[in-house]
């Protein structure tokens, strides 16, 4: 829950990221709420995907606010917790795919810095996120591209509730895809 909270903070580097990524999870929670009858998860998946769509057009490039660790330290917190829930009550492929590209670039990010013997808690720009705007001069091109790949993890998160190997498997070929486009200048 605390590496997620962290890695939900490292994450809010560039215009709109955060946003896109609340509310595919808020999509996720909604929509495998009503797939498996557990109302619970329907409403916060709803408040939250509706609020970070509000907040989204103050956020959007070039942005005019920010969450910054204000908001992104109780927004991972709270997001965590709910993939935890999602964990327990046996979606637990779900709640690994719904934050995937998240999880995949902060902890691939995280590793390669340690390996290569760099203070991990010092400010950095070597993000695959980061690495994709700078190259591209654009944080909405990011962004955007974030936002259709969390699209695809919405659904295979859904898939993964009938089937956690097909889920997972459509899940890592979204996130190895969108981390090659990243890498490409």
């Amino acid at each position: 829950w605390l590496a997620f909270l962290n890695f939900f903070n490292f994450m809010d580097g560039i215009d709109g990221i955060a946003s896109v990524e609340t509310m595919a999870l808020g999509l996720g929670l909604v929509g495998l709420g009503l797939l498996a009858g557990v109302w619970a998860w329907i409403g916060p998946g709803a408040v939250l995907a509706g609020a970070a769509a509000g907040f989204l057009y103050w956020n959007w490039h070039p942005a005019r606010i920010f969450l910054g660790d204000v908001g992104s330290v109780p927004l991972g917190f709270l997001l965590g917790g709910l993939m935890l829930l999602l964990a327990a009550a046996g979606f637990w492929a779900s709640a690994v795919i719904l934050p995937a590209y998240y999880l995949a670039d902060a902890g691939l990010t995280l590793c390669r810095r340690i390996l290569r013997g760099e203070r991990v808690w010092e400010a950095h720009r070597s993000h695959f996120y980061q690495r994709a705007a700078a190259s591209r001069g654009s944080h909405a091109i990011v962004s955007k591209a974030v936002a259709l790949a969390d699209l695809g993890l919405v659904g295979a998160a859904l898939l993964a509730a009938l089937n956690p190997l097909a889920g997972l498997g459509l899940a890592a070929a979204i996130v190895g895809g969108l981390l090659a486009w990243m890498t490409r200048g």
